[in-house]
């Protein structure tokens, strides 16, 4: 079952439960793949990639913006973003802990033959191909200078 059909049985679901807020999430998540889907030279699927970003690209979205209106004291914008940044987060792959991370970077620059922090740029252009949707690109970023680092 592709992610559209997925959204579209859950729409329905949250619709008979009476869940306004949950809609509201997956309506725009809906949108998001409606408008991937219609731009120019795009192909009548999506593919499992593109909905990965486009579910990265939305969760971030929501955190960001939830973290700036908790900071700015509004409480109220900050649940709802964070709430459908819980919504959004359903659909991505469990992401990885930071002991799962580390492993899986340390193989990298092995395999890639990094020895300083002048190599990570080869490190990042694999590990975020490798680790796309399991984890946060500033956390591979973050890890990857701690490891070329040290």
């Amino acid at each position: 079952m592709s992610l559209k059909d997925r959204i579209n049985e859950d729409i329905k679901q949250a619709m008979l439960a009476k869940k306004k807020e949950e809609l509201t999430a997956l309506r725009s998540i809906k949108s998001a793949i409606l408008l991937a889907e219609t731009e120019k030279g795009a192909q009548e699927e999506l593919s499992e990639d593109t909905e990965m970003k486009l579910l990265m690209k939305a969760a971030k979205q929501r955190k960001e913006s939830g973290e700036l209106f908790a900071k700015e004291g509004r409480d109220d914008l900050a649940q709802k973003e964070l709430f459908e940044f819980e919504v959004i987060s359903r659909y991505l792959p469990k992401q990885m802990d930071e002991a799962e991370l580390k492993e899986t970077l340390k193989q990298i620059i092995a395999s890639v033959g990094a020895t300083g922090a002048s190599d990570m740029g080869k490190v990042m252009g694999m590990a975020t191909k490798q680790l796309a949707g399991k984890a946060d690109g500033k956390t591979i970023s973050a890890v990857v200078k701690e490891l070329l680092a040290g």
